[in-house]
């Protein structure tokens, strides 16, 4: 019998897909619970080895024994025409839905509820922070700063300042294809577009936003469309007072946009 059918014949490839899924949720869970309890970070790494050791132990023992009416038997001393395999297999395959449901929902609502929540008190945190220490006073010891390198930045996304809303995807290239240039600069630290991004439509202090993304200096700017006509402002500004740096306006037409593009950068 081909190795393939054997291994689905004993629920092998069931329970592979059966562990990994449940071992998912159990390191997802992992992840949210430790930290609150304050575990040290070997219990998650511990957790991980054994998930990892537990992972084939499981193919071992579903290769090996067959559940019966009877209980656990070696599959060799199961006759074919006692062997309940089929049944069992429907029942694994009705656990494995109802864990992969269960993943999917963590997985939306961690990314789409939990994720952002966990962005916002992290930036309010920080710009708590940043006003604190704007205006120190005698009783008030100001915190020590980590070294944010000088040569450093970080491009936001692009306002899209077009009557058309549908622009908005052309505002964001704009701004992603001048931080790709930028990251091709020599010794220049540049925060990556996701974290950036982050801020798209938030009001939030620039000595803020430079401390959440560990930047100096800010690019921001904004994109204005008429027919096929350009207008891209962009603006260089330090983060420790908010001054100005340097501001450009860059005309062009849609299709010289990678031009543009590359004199702003």
């Amino acid at each position: 019998m081909p190795l393939l059918a054997e291994l689905k014949r004993r629920n092998v490839i069931r329970m592979a897909g059966l562990y990994l899924v449940g071992a998912w949720l159990v390191t997802q869970v992992a992840a949210t619970l430790l930290p609150v309890f304050g575990a040290p970070d070997w219990v998650m790494k511990a957790l991980l080895v054994l998930l990892c050791i537990g992972f084939f132990a499981a193919l071992m023992f579903s290769w090996v024994f067959e559940l019966t009416p009877q209980g656990l038997k070696r599959d060799a001393e199961v006759p074919a025409s006692e062997s309940i395999a089929p049944q069992t297999a429907r029942r694994m395959e009705r656990v494995f839905l109802v864990l992969l449901t269960l993943a999917l929902g963590y997985f939306a609502i961690d990314k789409f509820v939990l994720a952002p929540k966990r962005e916002a008190a992290r930036v309010a945190e920080v710009t708590q922070a940043t006003k604190v220490d704007a205006v120190p006073t005698s009783a008030t010891p100001i915190p020590a700063v980590s070294a944010i390198p000088e040569k450093s930045i970080a491009v936001l996304a692009f306002a899209n300042m077009s009557a058309d809303k549908d622009n908005e995807y052309f505002s964001d290239g704009v701004a992603e294809e001048i931080l790709n240039s930028l990251a091709n600069v020599k010794d220049l630290k540049v925060a990556g577009r996701t974290a950036s991004f982050y801020f798209k439509g938030r009001n939030e202090p620039m000595a803020a936003i430079g401390a959440v993304l560990g930047v100096a200096h800010i690019l921001e700017g904004s994109v204005r469309k008429q027919g096929s006509r350009l207008r891209i402002t962009a603006q260089l500004i330090r983060v420790s007072d908010g001054f100005h740096l340097w501001s450009e306006t860059f005309d062009g037409t849609d299709a010289d946009i990678f031009a543009l593009q590359e004199n702003i950068a």
